[in-house]
């Protein structure tokens, strides 16, 4: 910075010191533009991240999920195992296991203590607990072993109400299922000793396992005399390559004959939902600095009518016009500068409050919602996050406002007559 340059700074700041009042007002307009967007961004931002860690604590990204049909126009027929076997022939795949799901279930303890009514899974309990490590843990009993049909696991909710555990490990209960056969409904009643309980935070993808039961994929093929798999779960060698095998997935089948839900892509799609509603928020924010901006030419031209005098006697001592245009714009730099920098830190300050406020917030929301507030996991709590680059960028764009906005008034004075303005009263 050369001694020109210096000279002027120091001169403007003097300007400054000199009307502080009208000084800190227009400041004032620079920092609460800066102010709300630091908080706005780091709130932004601490959402997505919030949002993202549960999204990914819910998804296996590397499990594809496959439904045959659609889950807007209506499921179509279940998979058989040659649809399985097709889709064990995808690159990519390392391991493919369906679902059987069973119609709804009543489920009695001592054939007259009904336990509840469970969405009841049919599953090959060795490539669950592969495929979905940590959603397949027991907290009690064990799996059962092959061959071992008559048994039953139960997720973490299905045997419990209120805390009272209506069944324990190695007790017998009675499934009650209806069904449809050659056009005739049956019901069948069947006898299952409850081999294990499943540890709570059993989410995967689009359902929760909590509320569960799961029994061998040999029993279910016996009562409904014959292998039809509602669900396929699809675990890919690699999640970056998610979204070609699912398409992949989709070629072996007529076209809309399945639906493969890729977690990675929804996920991306959030986050993309998320970035729009931050730059919407930002966009808000910024017009409060724009209007602080309409301030400062307001107050600056102001500023050049009351000190045409002054000006007009800089020219006639051989100020260049630059130089008064100089001048006038430093003090533009000034009042971003030091707007800026309150602005970032009471950004901050405020990030925290509101971070605070929203969690006080949607506590008592928390209680009712279960994708929130499942027992046992952390409850929604937004942490600001703040980047060198929001922080740079924030305040860059306080001293691009005001110069742009001082720039009228500033040329306005560097282009004044200095005779008319050494007569101006």
């Amino acid at each position: 910075m050369n001694l020109r340059t210096k000279k002027i700074l120091s001169m403007a700041f003097e300007n400054l010191k000199q009307r502080k009042l009208r000084t800190t007002l227009t400041t004032l307009g620079v920092v609460i533009g800066i102010m709300t967007i630091i908080a706005l961004a780091s709130l932004g931002d601490g959402l997505r991240s919030e949002v993202q860690t549960r999204m990914e604590s819910g998804f296996e990204l590397n499990v594809l999920i496959v439904f045959p049909g659609s889950l807007t126009a209506g499921l179509g027929q279940p998979f058989r195992p040659s649809d399985i076997s097709n889709i064990r022939s995808v690159s990519n795949v390392s391991l493919v296991t369906p679902i059987v799901t069973l119609p709804s279930a009543r489920v009695f303890k001592d054939d007259s203590e009904r336990i509840g009514a469970f969405t009841v899974g049919a599953v090959n309990f060795t490539e669950m607990q592969k495929m979905l490590p940590e959603r397949f843990q027991l907290i009690d009993g064990a799996f059962p072993a092959a061959g071992d049909n008559d048994t039953i696991v139960f997720g973490y909710k299905a045997d419990t109400r209120n805390g009272t555990i209506f069944a324990k490990v190695g007790q017998n209960v009675t499934m009650n299922i209806k069904i449809t056969y050659n056009n005739q409904e049956f019901v069948i009643n069947r006898t299952l000793r409850i081999a294990a309980v499943l540890q709570e935070g059993g989410t995967s993808g689009i359902t929760d396992f909590d509320y569960w039961a799961f029994i061998p994929t040999e029993t279910a093929v016996q009562i409904l005399h014959g292998e039809y798999y509602q669900t396929i779960l699809v675990q890919v060698a690699d999640p970056e390559a998610s979204e070609e095998v699912a398409r992949d997935i989709e070629g072996k089948f007529e076209p809309f004959a399945v639906s493969v839900l890729v977690p990675s892509t929804f996920i991306q799609q959030v986050n993309n939902i998320l970035n729009l509603l931050q730059i919407f928020l930002l966009a808000v924010a910024s017009i409060s600095l724009l209007v602080a901006g309409i301030g400062i030419m307001n107050i600056m031209t102001v500023s050049v009518m009351e000190r045409t005098r002054e000006v007009g006697i800089l020219k006639a001592i051989g100020a260049k016009s630059r130089t008064v245009l100089s001048m006038f714009l430093a003090e533009a730099v000034w009042i971003g500068a030091v707007g800026g920098l309150i602005g970032l830190f009471t950004g901050y300050g405020l990030s925290y409050a509101l971070a605070s406020l929203i969690s006080r917030f949607v506590q008592p929301q928390q209680q009712q919602d279960t994708l929130f507030a499942t027992p046992g996991r952390q409850p929604l709590a937004i942490h600001p996050i703040f980047t060198p680059e929001w922080t740079i960028a924030a305040f860059i764009f306080a001293i691009v406002v005001c110069v742009i906005f001082g720039l009228y008034p500033a040329r306005k004075a560097s282009k004044l007559n200095p005779v008319e303005a050494l007569r101006y009263e």
